[in-house]
């Protein structure tokens, strides 16, 4: 049997892309998941797809506390307890600093990084009687700053420091704290990654053929929830970029620009 049957497990954003397939993975375990986000529409056919599975969903935007609030009590009042967070939701940006209107970095911290401090704070009772687990799905932007993401690379550090502070708030207390940061996956979060102007760009450069599939992220989240681990760091890119950006960072500005930068203009 599974160590995650009969657990609850609570996702942020699980109506697509990494979300969905944690969503998936944890129901073909045997838990109960609860997960939100703010497109019905999304989450209805979600749920649809797993008839007789206990799978709760509820619409919510975690950039608001009240909408992360009433999330969690519901999740409370169907399921009783929380054994594992996963504070998956989010979105990115693609805009120069020079050319962003200041209101969509605001809008990427307050999904990103309050989101994040939202639910975790509202679960945290529930989760630390159990000696659970809670998870920030993060970034490697989380690690290294990337040009024409200042906003994401800022959510994303300030996630992964506010994470590494509770771990050691609770190292005491049997209760496991991680971030997972994902290399370039295939997902719709830059399909959905704000314009310097806050709206959707609607497509992205990157060839999706070449990344790591939500699937298969998925699993690898799993497999260090089950091993209680500190970080997980994927992507074989991702790994060397975080290495190359602590012991020889001015090699690092380089090759990250080279990596973004074509004929002299950012890749958005």
């Amino acid at each position: 049997m599974s160590i995650f049957a009969n657990k609850i497990v609570v996702i942020t954003g699980g109506s697509e892309g990494i979300g969905k397939a944690l969503v998936d993975a944890f129901l073909q375990q045997g838990a109960k998941v609860a997960t939100c986000g703010r497109n019905y529409d999304k989450l209805y056919q979600l749920q649809s797809s797993y008839p007789g599975k206990p799978l709760l969903i509820h619409t919510a935007d975690v950039s608001k506390e009240v909408d992360c609030h009433h999330f969690i009590e519901t999740v409370i009042k169907s399921f009783g307890t929380i054994d594992i967070l996963i504070n998956n939701a989010g979105i990115s940006m693609r805009s120069l600093l020079a050319e962003v209107e200041l209101d969509t970095i605001r809008k990427v911290m307050d999904i990103n990084f309050w989101g994040t401090v939202y639910c975790t704070k509202f679960a945290l009772p529930y989760i630390t009687q159990n000696k659970g687990t809670i998870v920030g799905v993060s970034s490697i932007a989380g690690y290294r700053g990337l040009p024409g993401r200042s906003g994401y690379s800022a959510s994303k550090f300030a996630v992964n420091g506010w994470l590494e502070a509770i771990r050691t708030e609770l190292l005491d207390s049997g209760t496991n704290v991680m971030w997972v940061c994902p290399g370039f996956t295939t997902s719709n979060i830059r399909n959905a990654a704000l314009n310097k102007d806050g709206h959707s760009h609607g497509e992205t450069p990157m060839d999706e053929g070449k990344m790591m599939s939500a699937e298969e992220c998925a699993k690898h989240i799993l497999t260090a929830i089950e091993k209680r681990k500190r970080s997980l760091v994927l992507t074989f890119t991702g790994k060397r970029t975080v290495f190359m950006n602590r012991f020889f960072p001015s090699l690092a500005d380089k090759l990250v620009r080279k990596f973004f930068y074509k004929n002299g203009e950012l890749v958005k």
